[in-house]
Parts: C-alpha cells; sequence; structure tokens
C-alpha cells in the first residue's frame, strides 16, 4: 500500500501562530538593520517583538542583507516571517516574530538601502555585520582606507561596504535635519566609538565642503550608543528545518535556532527615541563596557579555544569539544587565570556563577554550535580577544601559556604547515586571512617561522605582539607539538604554564 503524504503548507501570515504584538501585519518602519543574518533574527528582531507587544511604536525593522539574496528573497516570500526555535535538552520552544517590514539585499538594491538610511522615518539604523564587515584595520582600528569597497564608496560608487552606506545615508538626511542613531550590536570593543571613528573617517575623506558639512552634521545629530550581545546563534540545518515542520505543521526555509540564553546591554544615548527593549529583558546601563569585556574576553576568547582545539581533536561541534577532559581544563584555565583577571567586572556579576553558565551552554548537546562556526573570521576576532589581556601578562614579565596556544591552534587549523592534516571541520572554517597564512605556512618549515611570519613580520595579533619575543616563540614551539604530537600534547604543554 502506497502511503500519500500531503504537502505541509509554507509559512506565510495565514499560517503563522498569532503575533505576540497582537497586529495582523508587521508596524511601521522606523529600524533599518544591516546584517540579516540568523543572529540578528533571534536577537535584536525578538527584543523587538516583545518591545511591540509591550507598547506600541513605529519601530518595524527594514533587513538588509549584506551580499546573499537567500534570506532576504525567502522571507519576502513567507510574508516577512520566520520561526525562532529556542533549543535545550529539554525540547525545543517556537516563536514567529512579526516586526519586518521589507527585506533587502544591499549589494543588489545599494541606491534603496541608502534611501531608506536617508528617509526621516528612519530613527536607529543598526548593524549586525560581524567584526569583518566593519572595513577597519585592525592594526590602527581606522578605516581601511585601501579596501576596494571603501575606495569604490569613496570614489561615489553606489556604496558596497556597510560604512559607506551608513555615511551615504546620512548624507542624505542633513537637508531634512532629522537626527538618527547607529547602533552597533557586534562584538567590537567599545563598538559605538568604534563605529562613530570609521563613519567620522569615511566623511573626512569625501571631497571639500562636502566633508566638513557632513562631519558636523553627523557629531551634532547621530548617536552611536555602545552595546554587548549575547546569544548562541548556530547555523540553520536541514534537522532545524525538519524538527521544526514536524512539531509545528508548516515548512518554513529559513527558521534559527537559538539557545535559551539571550542578553542585551546597551547605551541609553537615543538620538531619536528607541523601542521599549526592556519589555523583552534589554538592559540599560553606564557599565556597557565592562559587560562587553566580559563578554568578549571570557565567553568568546575562551569559545575561540574550545572551537580550535575541538576542530584539531575531531570535534564537530562545541558541546563534543568541551566534552573531552583536556578541552574542559584548558577552557576553564584560561578563562579563570588569563581572562579574568583583565576584566573589570560589571556590578552584580558573580564570576563563578557566570563561568558555571557558560559551561551549561557550551555543553548545549541539542543546540548543536559547530566549531567551524566558531572558529571562521579568527584573524578578525582574535584580535579583539587576546591583545589586551595579554598586555597584562607583558607587563608582568608572564607569558599567557593558553593564550599562545590558542593562537597557535588557530594557525594550525587555517594555514596548517605542509604535512599536517588539521581535519575537515578546521578546513571548513572562513577566513579573510587564509591566502596569505597559507602562502606563509607552504614556506614555513618549523612552528617558530610560520610564527614569525604570521605575528611579527604580518602582525596579526597587532604591535604589542609583534615585538613581544616570549609569546611568538611560545606560539612556535606550540604548532611544533600540535604537529608533531598531537592537540591533546599541546594543550597539556600549554597547562604546565612556567611550572
Amino acid at each position: 500500500m502506497t502511503i500519500i503524504r500531503t504537502p505541509l503548507p509554507r509559512l506565510s501570515a495565514a499560517t503563522a501562530p498569532p503575533s505576540s504584538t497582537g497586529r495582523n501585519r508587521p508596524p511601521e518602519q522606523g529600524i533599518v538593520h544591516l546584517g540579516l543574518g540568523n543572529f540578528h533574527r533571534a536577537h535584536q528582531a525578538v527584543y523587538t517583538e516583545a518591545a511591540l507587544a509591550h507598547q506600541d511604536g513605529a519601530w518595524g525593522i527594514l533587513g538588509v542583507a549584506s551580499r546573499s539574496g537567500t534570506v532576504a528573497d525567502a522571507l519576502r516570500a513567507q510574508d516577512l516571517r520566520y520561526s525562532v526555535a529556542e533549543i535545550s535538552p529539554a525540547g525545543a520552544t517556537y516563536s514567529v516574530p512579526s516586526v519586518h517590514t521589507g527585506a533587502l539585499v544591499a549589494a543588489r538594491e545599494p541606491d534603496d538601502v541608502v534611501a531608506a538610511i536617508s528617509d526621516r522615518t528612519t530613527k536607529i539604523v543598526s548593524l549586525t555585520v560581524t567584526e569583518n564587515g566593519y572595513t577597519y584595520s585592525p592594526a590602527t582600528k581606522g578605516l581601511q582606507l585601501d579596501h576596494p569597497d571603501i575606495a569604490h564608496d569613496l570614489a561615489g560608487g553606489a556604496p558596497r561596504s556597510t560604512i559607506g552606506l551608513i555615511v551615504r545615508g546620512l548624507q542624505g538626511r542633513v537637508a531634512h535635519n532629522t537626527p538618527v542613531t547607529v547602533l552597533s550590536c557586534d562584538n567590537l570593543n567599545n563598538n559605538g566609538e568604534h563605529t562613530r571613528r570609521l563613519v567620522l573617517e569615511f566623511a573626512a575623506q569625501l571631497p571639500g565642503s562636502e566633508s566638513g558639512e557632513l562631519s558636523t552634521w553627523i557629531e551634532q545629530n547621530v548617536a552611536f550608543p555602545s552595546t554587548m550581545v549575547d546569544r548562541i546563534v548556530p547555523a540553520t540545518t536541514d534537522a532545524h528545518r525538519s524538527n521544526l515542520a514536524r512539531d509545528m505543521g508548516f515548512e518554513d526555509s529559513i527558521p534559527v535556532a537559538a539557545e535559551p540564553f539571550s542578553m542585551w546591554i546597551l547605551q541609553d544615548n537615543f538620538a531619536a527615541g528607541r523601542p521599549a527593549w526592556e519589555a523583552g529583558g534589554a538592559v540599560f546601563s553606564d557599565q556597557v563596557g565592562r559587560y562587553e569585556q566580559l563578554k568578549v574576553r571570557l565567553l568568546n576568547g575562551t569559545h575561540s579555544l574550545i572551537a580550535y582545539l575541538g576542530a584539531l581533536s575531531g570535534a564537530a561541534t562545541i558541546p563534543e569539544s568541551v566534552a573531552q577532559s583536556f578541552v574542559e581544563r584548558a577552557a576553564h584555565t584560561i578563562l579563570r587565570d588569563e581572562y579574568l583577571p583583565s576584566v573589570d567586572v560589571p556590578d552584580g556579576i558573580d564570576p563563578d556563577l557566570y563561568e558555571e553558565e557558560l559551561f551549561v551552554r557550551w555543553s548545549n548537546t541539542a543546540l548543536g554550535h559547530r566549531t567551524q562556526q566558531v572558529g571562521s573570521d579568527g584573524s578578525v576576532k582574535l584580535r579583539e580577544r587576546i591583545p589586551e589581556p595579554a598586555m597584562m601578562f607583558r607587563e608582568a614579565g608572564r607569558t599567557p601559556h593558553l593564550m599562545a596556544l590558542t593562537t597557535a591552534a588557530y594557525l594550525s587549523c587555517l594555514a596548517p604547515i605542509d604535512g599536517f592534516d588539521p581535519g575537515p571541520h578546521a578546513t571548513a572554517m572562513q577566513d579573510p586571512a587564509r591566502g596569505w597564512l597559507s602562502q606563509l605556512a607552504s614556506r614555513s618549515t618549523s612552528g617558530a617561522q610560520m610564527a614569525r611570519g604570521a605575528l611579527t613580520d604580518r602582525r596579526l595579533l597587532g604591535d604589542d605582539i609583534a615585538d613581544w619575543v616570549p609569546f611568538v616563540e611560545r606560539t612556535g614551539e606550540l604548532i611544533d607539538v600540535i604537529v608533531g604530537h598531537g592537540i591533546d600534547a599541546a594543550t597539556s604543554e600549554a597547562l604546565k604554564g612556567d611550572r
């Protein structure tokens, strides 16, 4: 007997469960968000849904993807709906936010994006474009003027870069003189001031009086609050899609999986108002910088180590990695002994409880956060995580061995010395520095040569690390141990420290 299965309906306004806002259509637009990836849709969009359920307002979000049209096209086909699955070992809970008013692709529709930022109804321009999306020089923290996209944008072409889109959009606001907030939600230290500096540097490069007028207007009318965002959001898999279809009774081509935990800390500095994000649990604080240190170093820094050790040991996911005793011990040690001393812990945070909660989150086997995802873009991420806390060790005349191990493991994942196979999870990592690092690795016959080339000659982690001989040498030694004896042996060697 042949069983004929009736196809499930696709997610749409008609098939979606009722919105928590109680409205049948999206709210009026007030936010343009650059970076239409999974994180935004599981974080800021969810907080905005909660805010609008609490207090009505014109805070609908126009989502803008950078280059790929996959999410934007699917959103439009699904009446701007998608699902969020909060996943834990206890099960999954689902929601369908209804806060997006449209979806664009910047590479395809740059003029429409600029027009939306320029529109007087836009009160907030927010960003989740990853550290790599700011086209800045990690060495100077300034705008990367020789980047092809920045050079193109300054020459007057339709903007290709995030900073170019923002500045050209702000330029269009001068005529109606309406203030706006630019809200960075990426893992950059002091991300508000960082974004402000890049925007003003771009404006300063514009020709003649155009530059001066715009720079003055930005200084007087644009707010750049800093934020700290935290939620583990893995890449969507076919398993996530099939589980959703089974549980919800509809097909969704772009569901988002996320852990139950979520945190958002913001400076309350908005030039044209904001949603009531606190209704969803956001915290407005004057200690954003301290929260950012806590998260970027304890969570992200340790997360990177777990990802690189895991990938090199064959672990596909973060839970598989941290379940290995040598990885767990290394993670606890780098967090407590190397990162925590550099953090000005925010008021009301217990570091021991924070650490305990991190390991619970990293052990969420149901979520399936992949080592290759966490390990990608390390050339940019590690510049935000290692140098500043490492300098405390340098000033004390000591070497942070586990930070050196993180660096050695990263280099071994992204650019293995000839003859060393880092495995499929490392090979799958994406990184803008992979090309030149691989060329360097092909010319290196030892870990010392690789470490000097990457850290000293090419200044992978900045100037302070570049001329710090003990750190560079230790990184090279650990690369040799990884190549000759494996990642568990290198971890054991690093854990010996200075003893």
